[in-house]
């Protein structure tokens, strides 16, 4: 067997992590590090996509509103749960971005051959977000699609 072949036998690791009571994964490849919550620091007219920034050792990081890409109600407090620091190609550049999560679960093995699509139906997330569905014991996980749900706006952020 040769490399290419073992490396695609390999399941994919994913970070399972929770949003308002529903799990949440995106692949470990992505992630950083996982911090404690910590305040961001607003950064005045930036839009809701990146509303603030981090100290991560010594190096400045946009904070996402993955919440509001994701159409959920803000966080009661931004000093509760995780924050998920992860490297993100934007126009071929890989930039550090970190967001919150109400908490992280634990990282699994998956065949991403086994993913089902997320039925368009019954859910209220941006179905450009979601990548599909794994199976987690009896629990169903949304694998999120990274490439849209940390992708800038398209359109500039007009301050009121």
């Amino acid at each position: 067997m040769t490399n290419n072949s073992m490396e695609a036998n390999r399941p994919d690791l994913l970070l399972i992590f929770r949003l308002e009571g529903e799990a949440f994964a995106l692949s470990v490849s992505w992630v950083h590090e996982i911090l404690d919550a910590q305040p961001w620091a607003p950064v005045p007219n930036s839009g809701p996509f990146a509303p603030g920034l981090i100290n991560v050792r010594g190096a400045v990081v946009p904070v996402i509103d993955i919440r509001h890409r994701l159409g959920l109600p803000p966080a009661r407090s931004e000093r509760t749960g995780r924050m998920i620091v992860f490297e993100h190609v934007i126009d071929c550049v890989s930039h550090k971005l970190a967001f919150n999560a109400d908490s992280v679960e634990q990282v699994i093995e998956c065949d991403l051959a086994s993913l089902e699509p997320v039925p368009p139906l019954g859910t209220s997330w941006p179905q450009e977000c979601l990548r599909g569905v794994v199976r987690n014991g009896d629990e169903l996980v949304i694998l999120l699609e990274t490439e849209t749900t940390f992708a800038p706006p398209t359109e500039p952020f007009v301050a009121a």
